[in-house]
């Protein structure tokens, strides 16, 4: 019996390994945004680690209580499926029409690899965070959206002026936001409005 019990902790452990090595191709997906000091685009591991730390920062700014270990741990797998459909655009109409689809079976193969439980606990959150509704998934979203934004102030609006960006998208992308917190949303029209001033962000 011990050596049977042994043998399933041991493919355990190959199945949590095999999952811990492959999400490392997460540190090769690289995003639109760029770092804040504007030399490099920031990859998915990147972004990923920093709305983990936002969270702790930013917790006390929500309208709605939210478990905070939760939100952590849903930020930080959020965009693991990244590593087979690629990273999306925030403003890329055309990439949007399929990344649905391309991100749930990117989900199925990657929370695949792991234990059946943890897998099933990790689909879950990804399920909760792109269904938008929970606290904590509205919570998650703030972090995804502000996080860039932020990087945008940062670097001078670099990624905006690149991809000539509209308020107009910027605040659809963002609808949600004051629904969540509203004096992030404040500090966020604030970012875009300085950012138009200066002929980074499109007014319209």
């Amino acid at each position: 019996m011990e050596t049977k019990q042994n043998d399933v902790q041991k493919e355990r452990l190959e199945q949590q390994i095999r999952f811990i090595i492959e999400v490392d191709k997460v540190k090769n997906i690289f995003r639109q945004t760029y770092l804040a000091d504007g030399q490099r685009k920031e990859n998915d591991a990147e972004h990923s680690w920093h709305l983990a730390l936002s969270a702790v920062l930013l917790k006390e700014h929500m309208k709605e209580d939210v478990d905070l270990a939760k939100v952590m741990v849903m930020v930080l797998i959020h965009d693991l499926v990244e590593i087979d459909a690629g990273d999306t655009y925030a403003y890329d109409t055309a990439g949007a029409a399929t990344k649905r689809e391309r991100e749930v079976k990117a989900a199925d193969r990657i929370f695949g690899l792991l234990p059946e439980d943890q897998g099933t606990y990790f689909r879950g959150l990804w399920d909760e965070f792109e269904e938008y509704e929970t606290a904590d998934a509205k919570f998650a979203h703030l972090l995804d959206n502000f996080q860039p934004l932020l990087l945008n102030d940062a670097s001078d609006g670099k990624s905006w002026t690149e991809h000539d960006v509209h308020k107009s998208q910027v605040c659809r992308r963002n609808q949600r936001i004051p629904e969540t917190s509203e004096i992030v949303w404040e500090k966020m029209v604030e970012i875009m409005d300085k950012h138009i001033e200066k002929g980074h962000l499109k007014a319209d």
